[in-house]
């Protein structure tokens, strides 16, 4: 199975890093095809350009800029993202891929009239895993898990319907024990493991 692995963190020896080389190494393990897509060591340009909002909604988006990452992600059949939660939102240059890359033709296509969009991404799996700051009781009871809302209804649930998702948390992690972190790659690797084929999955809607 193709997995894209989305990293957004700008330092190379925080929890996040650490956290996408567990996965890596699990999906690598089980035999998965992994390809890493590294935002901030690939220096991905977060701002969305004049042409590529000009031709939004034109015959054809300009995704002359984003071949690679385009090619990428339509080719996924399984994608992980690892990132910080930081202002309870996604880190700007991850906000920035979902803005350039999950544009029509690549993640979607326009329906008439400004109808609700056609989704386009074969993504049957995905796997988000954050780290954040703030206690639990604040991201899930006091923000209702604004981060996990956004990936679940509004970004999958127009581009990749039917995809099976999860996402894991770890909360107050500026000074984690190693006993929790290894606790944390314990639930990523339960979650991992059981992935197989696309083609064994059954449907699943949102």
């Amino acid at each position: 199975m193709k997995c894209l692995v989305v990293i957004a963190h700008p330092l190379p020896d925080s929890l996040c890093r650490s956290l996408a080389g567990f996965a890596v190494s699990r999906l690598e393990a089980a035999g998965h095809e992994v390809t890493v897509e590294d935002l901030y060591g690939a220096g991905f340009q977060a701002a969305l350009t004049e042409a590529e909002r000009r031709s939004y909604y034109a015959a054809a988006f300009d995704a002359s800029a984003l071949a690679g990452e385009a090619a990428r992600l339509t080719e996924a059949e399984a994608l992980v993202l690892v990132f910080p939660t930081w202002w309870y939102g996604f880190p700007a240059v991850l906000k920035g891929w979902f803005d350039r890359v999950w544009s029509p033709g690549i993640a979607f296509d326009h329906a008439a009239n400004f109808g609700p969009i056609k989704p386009r991404l074969k993504l049957a799996r995905v796997l988000a895993v954050t780290t954040l700051g703030s206690p639990w009781w604040i991201d899930t009871l006091v923000l209702w898990q604004p981060v996990r809302r956004i990936l679940r209804i509004a970004i999958l649930g127009a581009c990749a319907r039917g995809v099976r998702f999860n996402m894991l948390s770890l909360h107050s992690a500026e000074k984690p024990t190693r006993e929790r972190v290894s606790r944390f790659e314990g639930r990523i690797a339960a979650v991992l493991d059981r992935w197989r084929q696309a083609d064994e999955w059954p449907p699943l809607r949102l």
